[in-house]
């Protein structure tokens, strides 16, 4: 079980680091710029989680794993020859950046679920799903705010709800299937509803003036 939960935190790490990463080269930054919105995007959730359950400091400063991985993956999405692959199709570059996002989104939103039943003393509903969800969605709003952008939750693809839903999932089966099985079946919902909002442009209704 530590092997798959190490598996999934890395996916997450480096699907996040990616998104971030991406977001930066969009915005003309430069390597620093880059770097620093990929360890955000990858950590930033996780930070926020490990404060809520009162985990201080938070994991990504006593091990910096993830932290490292995610910098290393921003230099490498920097890299003139990665840069160039990408920023030369814009349709590329958008199916790449959704499924990063996708996938980090997915592996996120079950380790928090995971780490508020190994961390809390009182694991109720409500504080897995609302801890599972904000590990989700947490590195990319910091993301979006570094960006100037307004946060991608808001705007997309019924985003934060997909990791609610997949959050939901994972901590409501945990108890019946077993810990890996519930973390699998959230993942592929979270991926699954993401999937299904793109290619039929789902998205909650929106206030018009």
């Amino acid at each position: 079980m530590d092997t798959f939960i190490f598996v999934v935190n890395i996916i997450g790490t480096l699907a996040f680091a990616a998104s971030g990463a991406m977001i930066g080269l969009n915005k003309n930054m430069d390597i620093f710029g880059v770097c620093i919105l990929g360890l955000s995007t990858a950590t930033g959730g996780g930070v926020i989680r490990d404060l809520i359950l009162g985990l201080t400091p938070p994991m990504a400063f006593q091990d910096p794993t993830c932290a490292v991985l995610a910098l290393a993956t921003s230099a490498v999405f920097f890299s003139r020859r990665v840069r160039g692959v990408l920023m030369r199709n814009q349709r590329r570059y958008d199916l790449l950046l959704f499924w990063m996002d996708t996938l980090g989104l997915g592996a996120f939103s079950v380790i928090g679920v995971q780490l508020a039943f190994e961390q809390a003393a009182r694991p109720t509903f409500f504080l897995l799903v609302f801890v599972g969800t904000l590990t989700g969605v947490g590195g990319g709003v910091l993301r979006d705010l570094l960006a100037q952008e307004v946060p991608y939750i808001f705007v997309k693809h019924v985003y934060a709800c997909a990791s609610l839903a997949g959050a939901a999932l994972c901590a409501g089966m945990w108890d019946h299937v077993g810990s890996m099985d519930a973390m699998l079946v959230g993942m592929a919902a979270v991926v699954l509803i993401r999937v299904l909002a793109a290619h039929y442009h789902w998205n909650l209704p929106r206030a018009k003036l």
